[in-house]
């Protein structure tokens, strides 16, 4: 039987205990959930938590493919500073930053705004920033067939910053390569490019 969904598109059989798994938590805590600030907090959470993660429900592939044209276009597409937000599969903390994608088209080029969906569709899940990287990667590798698609990702993660070390300006930088860009010249095209203020 289909579950209902209600007006934020969670499944209402998911939502209800998912608000009851975190009003537990708040109790857990020491805190009183009936207080008038936390009355509505556990259903919220339990919204924001499936907002947060609604990349599991989404086919990054398919989003390239909806906007892929035949086009001779044979040089470096770039697409830098793009915002990224994310959780981390161990704590469940955010981390932040932007990524830098480009590719080489090889007969085809893909809308431009289908890049940072394809982010979007990777960083809303549980991850590590190595395996984000590496997925984006290979998703655009795989549907476009470029050249080369190189990317960068750099972020600061809320697990470093608020608890264990507790280093607040470290920033930790991944990065992939692919065919064209595993050559010394065109990789480092690639990182002037992003390394430089060109408006």
């Amino acid at each position: 039987m289909t579950q209902q969904s209600n007006d934020s598109g969670v499944p209402e059989d998911d939502l209800r205990m998912m608000t009851q798994n975190y009003h537990t938590i708040l109790e857990r805590l020491g805190e009183d959930p009936g207080r008038e600030g936390l009355l509505k907090t556990p259903e919220r959470a339990a919204k924001a938590m499936r907002f947060l993660t609604k990349g599991y429900e989404e086919d990054a592939e398919a989003i390239l493919r909806s906007a892929m044209f035949r086009e001779d276009y044979s040089e470096m597409v770039v697409v830098k500073d793009i915002e990224l937000y994310s959780l981390c599969e161990h704590h469940l903390l955010p981390f932040f930053g932007k990524a830098h994608v480009a590719y080489i088209p090889n007969g085809h080029i893909v809308g431009l705004s289908k890049i940072p969906r394809v982010i979007d569709v990777f960083a809303r899940r549980l991850q590590v920033q190595e395996r984000l990287t590496d997925q984006i990667l290979h998703c655009i590798q795989n549907t476009l067939n470029p050249l080369g698609v190189a990317i960068v990702i750099e972020a600061r993660h809320m697990c470093m910053m608020m608890r264990g070390v507790q280093k607040q300006n470290s920033l930790t930088t991944t990065s992939a390569f692919t065919g064209e860009f595993q050559r010394v010249e065109t990789r480092s095209e690639f990182l002037s490019l992003i390394g430089s203020r060109l408006h």
